[in-house]
């Protein structure tokens, strides 16, 4: 296995088909989690109309202390991120509208849906943006809080050519014990990045909201660098 290409650091564990994509590019990798979830218990209606998803943790969630939502039980899912969307598919669900950001999905709720109730099942560190949209639009939504997202801090003692950040508290984790030094934050999303950029400009963004992504950016980014 050649590490020619220099070393990527991941802050989220990979699939075996997700390191094979670094491998395969001649990239060392290193991984772990940089955060934690802690699945709470929670309540919900027996029946949902209109649910929103914006993390995969959420859907865990309910397959652990609600799994009876899935059974026909919600009408339809509106989520943010692709992964997101899939994950529900997988779980039989209908999903009415997927966007890439939080603050897509908000708008299009807004002006689509604004006279629905919604339920937003999140965490307890989620963002501010789409429930503060749907606020503002004196919309009604209630948040179910299904998870908690806890900080698994971890120093190294290298330097990498890339870091892979999957989400802001990801970003938070990682610097608390740790700097970005001479390598490049590749990023999820946008909101990601706004948390990268506290620290670093050396921040790039992925096109879509997949790990996939991220390791494509990743991979064309450095490769890019080596030729200069």
């Amino acid at each position: 296995m050649s590490q020619n290409n220099g070393t990527i650091l991941s802050t989220k564990k990979l699939s075996v088909a997700q390191k094979e994509l670094f491998l395969g590019a001649g990239f060392g990798l290193v991984e772990y989690n940089a955060i934690k979830i802690q699945i709470l218990n929670f309540s919900a209606p027996k029946s949902i109309k209109n649910a929103i998803f914006s993390s995969k943790n959420a859907i865990k969630a309910i397959k652990i202390h609600r799994p009876v939502l899935f059974d026909n039980n919600i009408e339809n899912c509106f989520c943010v991120g692709e992964s997101t969307t899939m994950l529900l598919a997988k779980n039989g669900q209908k999903v009415t509208k997927t966007a890439q950001y939080a603050s897509e999905l908000a708008e299009y709720l807004v002006n689509n849906h604004k006279n629905k109730v919604f339920y937003f099942f999140c965490g307890t560190e989620r963002l501010e943006e789409l429930p503060a949209t749907l606020k503002k639009a004196e919309m009604t939504l209630f948040e179910v809080k299904t998870y908690k997202t806890e900080l698994n801090l971890k120093q190294f003692h290298q330097n990498f050519d890339g870091i892979l950040f999957f989400s802001p508290s990801g970003v938070r984790s990682f610097m608390q014990q740790n700097e970005l030094g001479p390598g490049i934050a590749i990023c999820i999303g946008k909101t990601t990045a706004s948390e990268a950029k506290k620290y670093t400009e050396h921040v790039v963004v992925a096109t879509t909201t997949s790990v996939e992504s991220v390791i494509a950016k990743a991979v064309k980014t450095l490769k890019e660098l080596e030729k200069k």
